[in-house]
């Protein structure tokens, strides 16, 4: 992989044009409704589909923290692996993640600290093509002011491995934790609000 990871699905998942784009996301962005977050979340949880879909429901969970923007210098992004099969979670070799709207640096220095636990590897083929961490990143460049990003491909892991990276990346209110994920595409709409509510908890 290149130092730079090209943007692999802009033109399919979200605009390749970085003035559509923009307009995009500060569109959805301006159409919530909902207050933003009472406290400083730590964790959102975000759809990963393309944004004709998913877009809104993703701009919602990123208004939240639009009011701690500038104390936010580092993003723990996860995302599941939907084309390469690995165990553990992955990270990337590359410096940066490029988008239409430019690129997000890597903090390549924690990177480094979190690669040294036993269930994380660098695998860049599992970064190549992956959508579900690149669509969150024209939202967190259009919220965040100054960030670094850290961005894990999730593959057959277990709830501790995941645990264990998660409390190693904590931190303070400096960091987010960005969980990309769909959830469900299929269950009713109670059924999936129940489902969800589990899963938060």
């Amino acid at each position: 992989m290149p130092p730079v990871r090209p943007a692999a699905v802009a033109g399919y998942f979200y605009p390749a044009d970085p003035i559509e784009l923009a307009d995009a996301v500060r569109d959805m962005l301006g159409q919530v409704q909902a207050p933003p977050a009472s406290h400083p979340p730590k964790v959102i949880i975000v759809p990963h589909a393309g944004y004709v879909y998913s877009g809104p429901v993703a701009a919602t969970a990123y208004h939240a923290i639009a009011p701690w923007a500038g104390r936010i210098r580092r993003v723990i992004l996860l995302g599941p692996s939907h084309r390469v099969a690995l165990r553990g979670l992955a990270l990337p070799e590359a410096e940066a993640f490029a988008t239409p709207l430019g690129s997000v640096a890597l903090d390549l220095e924690f990177c480094e600290r979190l690669a040294r636990l036993p269930q994380v590897q660098r695998m860049n083929t599992c970064h190549a093509m992956e959508h579900s961490l690149e669509v969150q990143l024209p939202f967190l460049q259009s919220v965040l002011n100054d960030f670094k990003l850290v961005p894990l491909i999730v593959g057959l892991a277990s709830p501790q491995d995941v645990a264990d990276v998660l409390e190693f990346a904590w931190g303070g209110p400096e960091t987010l934790i960005v969980l990309s994920s769909d959830l469900s595409h299929y269950l009713p709409y109670d059924q999936a609000k129940s489902r969800d509510q589990e899963t938060l908890r």
